[in-house]
């Protein structure tokens, strides 16, 4: 009895040992949100409000998940994709991600939209150890992995492209008068800061006008008026695209063409240039780091054709010349890399590591040549851009991609 009773316990041990040296049991780990059947990721986005046209960059990613969850998911596990309104207002955005967080339980927090909301939850989620990941804003303080550890980027920062416009002014308008219109925030500052470290000593002689905006205002058409009045010959439009959009048609209303810089979040052609008019906005310059799905020359491209087939199946309805379609399938296309890197190690501290472990990836509606890259001590994923100007219908790239790294 006694030797039988060994040899059982040998047995079980054997068996204990086998199982989890294989790894059946060692490399499933988890934290709140996940499990073998399900991968839980909150989301805010101003579905409503001042900055509502980015809304459908959280519908686009809803749609691309249930892309994936069709196809069986990620390793075998669903995306269950909660997205909530925060009305691009902070103390909203606050109070959402509470709910994420401590009602809803997800893993992480993905994409949430704007600088004033994500400079409101940064520190709390940064507290609880839970991602801030892929933020929607280009603020260049999302790239501090030493003081907010758990907080990522994904598009190029506002002053590195900031400084890519000061290098084109210095390059083809060195003795430009420019009127700086900024919205009255970390967003808009944080592209001031930019222009301005770009144009270095010339930044208080070239500047003849800075000009400040809130969200609450109804019209800008006052701000634009005044800019005119200061002799600029350049206006630099830092403008989220419902403003971006006001300002064009104003300026084709009084009359003023000046030399016109759009900023890359308010380059849609589809909620921006459309709305506001083609006619007014030839000759705009911008500078982009994705495809622009209104350009013919993405027909034949392969990731472009992905794209298409994707909306088609999955998301019908939206706008394929909205540039913020493109912008949220490509921000998808990389959480859902991040998560297929993670494998069965689903822990909120992993989800950061291979965050921060890309290397060279791109997604369909990157550029040529801008690739996403990342490491433990770099959390700006892209960093490149390509100056673009409008003409007809489309924007038309020109020059070379500009790596937009803070010198």
């Amino acid at each position: 009895m006694l030797v039988s009773r060994h040899l059982r316990i040998a047995a079980l041990a054997t068996a204990v040992i086998a199982l989890t040296s294989g790894g059946a049991f060692a490399q499933k780990k988890y934290d709140t949100g996940a499990s073998d059947t399900e991968i839980k990721v909150g989301n805010i986005m101003p579905y409503s409000g001042p900055a509502s046209a980015y809304g459908v960059i959280g519908k686009t990613e809803e749609a691309y998940f249930k892309k994936i969850n069709a196809e069986g998911g990620i390793n075998g596990r669903k995306i269950n994709f909660v997205s909530y309104d925060d009305a691009y207002s902070p103390p909203k955005a606050v109070e959402q991600v509470r709910k994420l967080v401590e009602s809803d339980e997800v893993l992480f927090v993905f994409n949430p939209l704007g600088t004033p909301s994500n400079s409101a939850i940064q520190k709390y989620l940064n507290g609880k150890k839970i991602p801030q990941l892929f933020v929607a804003t280009g603020a260049t303080k999302w790239n501090d992995p030493k003081n907010f550890p758990w907080t990522m980027g994904w598009q190029p920062s506002y002053q590195s492209e900031g400084r890519i416009y000061a290098k084109y002014l210095l390059k083809d308008k060195p003795g430009a008068k420019v009127g700086v219109l900024f919205q009255n925030d970390d967003f808009g500052k944080d592209y001031l800061k930019g222009l301005k470290d770009g144009l270095g000593d010339k930044a208080a002689s070239m500047i003849v006008m800075e000009e400040s905006y809130e969200t609450s205002e109804p019209s800008i058409d006052g701000h634009i008026v005044k800019l005119k009045a200061s002799g600029a010959d350049v206006f630099f439009s830092v403008t989220t695209p419902k403003f971006a959009a006001q300002a064009i048609k104003k300026l084709a209303e009084i009359d003023w063409h000046p030399t016109h810089l759009v900023v890359n979040v308010s380059a849609s052609v589809g909620s921006v240039i459309k709305p506001a008019g083609f006619e007014n906005s030839q000759g705009i310059l911008s500078a982009a780091y994705a495809k622009d799905a209104a350009d013919a020359q993405w027909d034949n491209d392969p990731g472009m054709k992905k794209f298409t087939e994707f909306l088609a199946q999955y998301f019908p309805d939206a706008n394929k010349l909205d540039s913020s379609v493109v912008y949220g399938y490509g921000a998808a296309q990389t959480v859902v890399k991040v998560l297929q890197m993670c494998g069965d190690d689903l822990t909120r501290a992993n989800v950061m590591k291979q965050a921060a472990s890309l290397k060279d990836f791109t997604p369909d509606t990157l550029l040529p040549g801008v690739k996403i890259n990342t490491s433990a001590t770099d959390f700006a994923p892209i960093e490149q851009l390509q100056m673009q100007r409008f003409k007809g219908e489309k924007w038309e790239l020109f020059g070379e991609a500009i790596s937009g790294a803070i010198e």
